[in-house]
């Protein structure tokens, strides 16, 4: 493969239980970078009721960079509040320079922090850990990165320790966000409820014992209907005005003022919404092709250097699901942090709605990923310092 093709030259698989293995994952190249975004405190801003922000942010991260790069394939990953990347090294300065106008914009537009890294995977090799990539293609139109590795994982620790930092930008610099959108309603649980589970592979060893672990809890998510797959065939419900509009318009505004911006959307999410309520096709944009392949092209499980995943879920297959996971976690095979909530939400980025490559970020909508994953963070904690 060539350097900088290396990703788009990669299998598409279609199997989500094959990424359950190894050797289904292939290394970065050594001239390649890899990146990572979150935000400061966001169980703070969960607690507060804005969840919905802290996704929109997270995927703005995505959208900013896929604009950059202007339709190149590269992997990434969404990981509610925030998103980890690989690029090859002739895409760093202009990423570099994404990164920065990102940490200034999002500070000036939302009062929040974002941190922002970039390093050399040559350094997370030096530390004797991998950043392996796979393709899963959860449509024909739309594939997905897996990583595993452990890489990625290292690499968003020392973020947080302000290791490799991206500094913001001296001026405040609006981001390409075309296309990020989140004008869909929350989906409530249909089967009882919705988990967010984020489970990672212990601190030290046990990739084996870890990836059987894996195999079990898909084969018990695979008993559920559509694997759990919280979003309905016929996509999420929609209502007017959309619940996220302002988020769009603070996204979408640009440097026009956003008073102008909201009421400009009002008027188009009207038009889409009638459409999309209609059932009828206008010119070449059909509404129920959009719908059934937002459903299709959702992202509610990923590998992110262990597995996320994102369920409706009934009340057997969920006691089940904790049982399964609290013995491997005894028997030091894993950790998990697990989150349930009444509702799932998705954040979109819809380069055009007449072609079938727009991609859909799935999450609990009331803490999600980042409520899972503070469970880890609080039970990996020395016991003297834990937060009572």
């Amino acid at each position: 493969m060539t350097t900088h093709r290396f990703y788009e030259e990669l299998p598409r698989r279609e199997k989500f239980s094959d990424l359950a293995q190894p050797e289904t994952y292939t290394p970065l190249p050594q001239d390649w970078l890899v990146g990572c975004c979150d935000i400061v405190d966001s169980t703070g801003l969960i607690a507060t009721g804005q969840y919905k922000t802290v996704n929109m942010i997270g995927a703005s991260v995505i959208s900013a960079l896929i604009n950059a790069m202007q339709g190149r394939a590269f992997p990434y990953v969404f990981g509610g509040d925030g998103a980890s990347f690989a690029i090859p090294s002739t895409e760093k300065d202009k990423c570099h320079e994404v990164l920065s106008h990102l940490r200034s914009w999002v500070s000036a537009e939302f009062d929040v922090d974002l941190r922002a890294a970039l390093l050399p995977v040559e350094w997370i090799r030096a530390e004797g850990l991998e950043v392996r990539v796979a393709r899963h293609a959860v449509s024909s139109g739309v594939d997905y990165a897996m990583f595993n590795g452990g890489g990625l994982a290292w690499a968003e620790q020392q973020m947080k320790a302000d290791g490799f930092s991206v500094p913001p930008s001296v001026h405040i610099t609006p981001p390409d966000l075309t296309g990020l959108s989140c004008r869909w309603s929350n989906i409530k649980a249909r089967n009882g409820t919705i988990i967010s589970l984020v489970m990672l592979p212990p601190q030290k060893g046990g990739d084996s014992a870890f990836s059987q672990v894996v195999s079990q809890v898909l084969a018990l998510a695979a008993q559920l209907e559509r694997s759990g797959h919280p979003v309905p065939r016929g996509g999420p419900p929609l209502r007017y005005p959309p619940p996220g509009l302002t988020l769009e318009a603070h996204v979408s505004r640009g440097t026009t003022l956003l008073a102008l911006r909201k009421l400009r959307l009002m008027v188009t999410t009207a038009v889409t919404g009638l459409m999309m309520w209609s059932g009828r096709t206008f010119g070449s944009f059909d509404p129920v092709h959009y719908r059934t392949m937002l459903s299709a092209n959702a992202d509610f499980r990923k590998f992110d250097d262990g597995l996320k995943m994102t369920l409706d879920c009934d009340s057997g297959t969920r006691n089940e699901l904790i049982d399964l996971l609290e013995r491997a976690k005894t028997a030091g095979h894993i950790r998990y942090g697990l989150h349930e909530q009444d509702e799932a939400m998705v954040t979109c980025i819809v380069p055009s709605a007449t072609r079938d490559d727009h991609v859909h970020f799935v999450d609990g909508a009331a803490g999600g990923y980042t409520s899972a994953a503070a469970r880890i963070k609080a039970e990996d904690q020395p016991a003297e310092v834990r937060p009572e």
